[in-house]
Formats: structure tokens, C-alpha cells, sequence
């Protein structure tokens, strides 16, 4: 959500960062906003001049009822003067609710304009254009068949999707055994791998309000993701950054109480509507999955910094478990409109032989804090804009994916890596049942 400000002074720039994200249709918005912005502003200006001259009019009416105890011919001024002033009160009603009507379709506008990209962003309309920056770990191919995920959770009698399609329906699933075991494991190790990085765990709600919804997303992905609670004014959240950011909504926050740096636990529930869809037979797209999330709240100066460490952390977790993973930077056609930058970190698929993503790194610079009033006290006692950051730790059961296929022995058992072990109460294997 950019500034009316802004816009107002640099629309050419504005058109051109819509123009990089292919989104032509939403140009005429830039002007139209423009025009709305400087009818409001009128709208404003002649509101409070009425104000202004109610107030003197209402004095003077007082003057001449005074004067017309003494001087009868004052009354008939006072009367006309009185009808001034109710005049200039409906006036100022119908422009008071004009404000509000202008202030409304501003703000509709607004949250559908595009965020400006970093200056670093790849330029290309879709996922096909984002770019390979670097590989961590060799992707190495086995000498034996690596089987489709679920086969080698089946083979510990780890899931059981017939029945979960039974009492939920398609995307999603149970997880049974050692297979549920190492969920968990996986989850546990991501929190303390966090906590020892300096972040403070956290485990948030998982339900929150519309107005939340509107200010950590955009439209296009709430609609694609989000579960509404019927009759309540309360969504499932897809992921806990919605409701960790949600958290400083209204705020000021010293600035000496930055950055804000939270890890959060939650269940994600996403209706995963689009060209995507949910899978009939795997896990790597579903309805309901767990995850742990990386949440940063700094000043803006401070913000491309936290978005590389981010990343970074993510592919340390990741080869800590052996997984070969690389960095992919997300075109400016790929990135949703609340983002200024972004990378996904993908994992190498052994069966695949290819890669696929399993956390995503953003910078959503000042989006998010201007729609929730997330602002910072400076050290001058001017208030500012807090700069937003989010990122996956791990996000099983998708990562279980990448961590099976990665660890799969010849024989289908599946080592367990050093860091991993005390949270499996020591296991270094995993045997198959059958």
C-alpha cells in the first residue's frame, strides 16, 4: 500500500513499477486515484472553511438576537443569518459524507496498487522468469529408484490418506508412527535452531480479524487462500505471519525496542485455489499443514539486511540435514503486490531430479505496517513506519518431502542426520515396516 503522497508526486514512476510487474490493466488506477485524491482534498478544504464560517456566523447570530431586545430590526437580520447557517450545516453534512465515500474508494484503490519493487528485482511475468542466484549442497542422483513420497511414508506406515479423505476429504492426511515422529522432530528442531539465532518463540492465534486479513495480504491472495469462520468475523490463518504481524497492529514501538525478531509456531489452512490445486495423492499441496515461521519487525534502514540473513538461515537449517538446496529470486511478475523483494529456497528432489520450494523469503518494506498503523517512535519523537520481513523455517510435512528423498537408503531405510537424533529419542535410522 504505497502513500497517497507518493503517488500524487511520482505517477509516472508508480505506472512504470506497474508496467515491471505486467499488471497493465491496473495503470487507469494511478490517475483515477490521483483525481479522487485531489476531490477529497477540496472536499476537505471547503469543509472546514464552512466550519469556519458556521462558527462565526453562529456567534453573530447570538450578537444580533442580543441586539434585537433593544432593536427589533436586528431579528430579521439574526432569522436570515440562522437560515445561513443551516444552509451552510447541510452542506457541511453532505460533505462530511462525501469525505468519508472519497476516503473509502481511495483506500479500495490503494490496496490494489503494487508495492515499488526493490531495484534488484528480475523483470519477467511469471514464476518461468525468476532466476537461479546460487546452489548450497550437490544434487546428487542415487543408483536406485527413489519412490514417490508417499510410498516411502507408506512404507513405515506413516500416513493414511484413504481414511483422512473419508472424514476430511482430499488434501489432507494422517500422519502415523515414526513418520508423525519426525514431523515433529522437524518442527522442534527448527524452533531451537531459531531460538539460538536470538528469536523469540512464540505460538500465536490461529484465527484473526477481516481487518488483519486486509492488512498483512492482498485481496487475490486472501480470496485464494483464506477459510472464513461463518457468521463471525474471523478467518483460519494460512500461515502465522498474519497473525504475528497482526499482533503490532496500532502501535508505536520505541525505536530502541527494534527489531522485533519472533518465531512462531502454527497450523497453516489454505483453500490453495488457482492453477496450483490441491493433489489427489501427495502431501506437497494441501489444505492443512504445521509450520514454523521467521518474523521480522526493524526500522527501514535495517530491512535489506534482515532479508539476507533470512535466506541464509534458511539454507543452514536445510544442509544441516543434508538437503542440497538453492536460491531462487523471484521475478517482479512472480511477486504479490504487498512485496518489494522476494526469494524462494528450494530443495533438491533426488526422484525428480529437480529442484522445488520449500521456504520464502520476503521484504515487504512498508506494505504491511501502513495498512495496520505499525509505526516507530525515533529517538527526535517523530513517529515513522515500521519494515516488515517473513520467512519459512520448515513447513512439514512438504520439507518431509525433501528430507526422505534426501536420506533414502537402497535398502528404504532412512538415515536420520546427527542434529536431528535427540529429538527422535536418539533413533539414527528409520526402518521400514514392509
Amino acid at each position: 500500500m504505497l502513500d497517497i503522497r507518493f503517488i500524487r508526486e511520482n505517477p509516472e514512476a508508480v505506472k512504470e513499477n506497474i508496467k515491471k510487474k505486467f499488471q497493465e490493466a491496473k495503470l487507469p488506477l494511478v490517475d483515477q486515484v490521483i483525481a479522487l485524491d485531489q476531490e477529497n482534498r477540496d472536499t476537505i478544504q471547503e469543509a472546514q472553511a464552512l466550519r469556519t464560517a458556521r462558527n462565526a456566523k453562529s456567534k453573530q447570530v447570538g450578537v444580533l438576537m442580543g441586539q434585537s431586545k433593544k432593536d427589533p430590526s436586528k431579528l430579521a437580520e439574526a432569522e436570515a443569518l440562522k437560515a445561513e447557517v443551516k444552509a451552510d450545516a447541510d452542506r457541511l453534512a453532505w460533505l462530511e459524507g462525501r469525505e468519508a465515500e472519497l476516503a473509502a474508494e481511495i483506500r479500495k484503490i490503494l490496496l490494489v496498487i503494487p508495492q515499488i519493487i526493490d531495484p534488484t528485482v528480475p523483470i519477467g511475468p511469471d514464476d518461468s522468469a525468476n532466476v537461479e542466484v546460487q546452489r548450497f549442497g550437490e544434487p546428487l542422483v542415487p543408483d536406485f529408484e527413489v519412490p514417490y513420497h508417499t510410498d516411502i511414508m507408506e512404507s513405515f506406515d506413516g500416513i493414511d490418506m484413504d481414511a483422512a479423505g473419508r472424514v476430511s476429504g482430499s488434501g489432507f492426511y494422517y500422519l502415523l508412527g515414526d513418520i508423525a515422529r519426525l514431523h515433529e522432530a522437524v518442527l522442534a528442531y527448527g524452533r531451537d535452531f531459531m531460538i539460538d539465532k536470538g528469536f523469540t518463540y512464540c505460538i500465536p492465534p490461529f484465527m484473526i480479524h477481516g481487518n488483519v486479513v486486509e492488512g498483512v495480504m492482498s485481496q487475490t491472495d486472501m480470496d485464494g487462500m483464506m477459510y472464513k469462520i461463518e457468521g463471525e468475523d474471523l478467518y483460519l490463518i494460512g500461515t502465522s505471519e498474519h497473525s504475528m504481524i497482526g499482533r503490532f497492529i496500532d502501535q508505536i514501538i520505541p525505536e530502541d525496542k527494534l527489531p522485533q525478531t519472533l518465531t512462531s509456531y502454527s497450523p497453516c489452512f489454505r483453500k490453495e485455489k488457482g492453477s496450483h490445486g490441491i493433489e489427489e495423492r501427495g502431501i506437497y499441496r494441501i489444505h492443512q499443514f504445521e509450520k514454523q515461521e521467521m518474523i521480522v519487525v526493524c526500522k527501514p534502514e535495517d530491512s535489506r539486511d534482515w532479508y539476507e540473513k533470512l535466506w541464509r538461515f534458511s539454507v543452514e537449517l536445510f544442509r544441516n540435514f543434508d538437503i542440497p538446496v538453492r536460491q531462487l529470486e523471484c521475478c517482479s511478475g512472480d511477486l504479490a503486490d504487498l512485496k518489494v523483494k522476494s526469494c524462494d529456497i528450494e530443495a533438491w528432489s533426488p526422484r525428480q531430479q529437480k529442484y522445488f520450494e520449500v521456504c520464502s523469503c520476503s521484504n515487504l518494506g512498508d506494505a504491511q505496517a501502513r495498512r495496520l498503523h505499525i509505526r516507530v517512535k525515533g529517538k527526535d519523537g517523530k513517529n515513522y513506519l515500521a519494515h516488515t520481513l517473513n520467512n519459512t523455517c520448515v513447513a512439514p510435512p512438504r520439507m518431509l518431502i525433501a528430507f526422505l528423498e534426501n536420506n533414502l537408503q537402497p535398502d528404504g531405510s532412512v538415515v536420520i542426520p546427527e542434529v536431528l537424533r535427540s529429538y527422535m529419542g536418539g533413533t539414527e535410522v528409520l526402518v521400514p515396516k514392509h
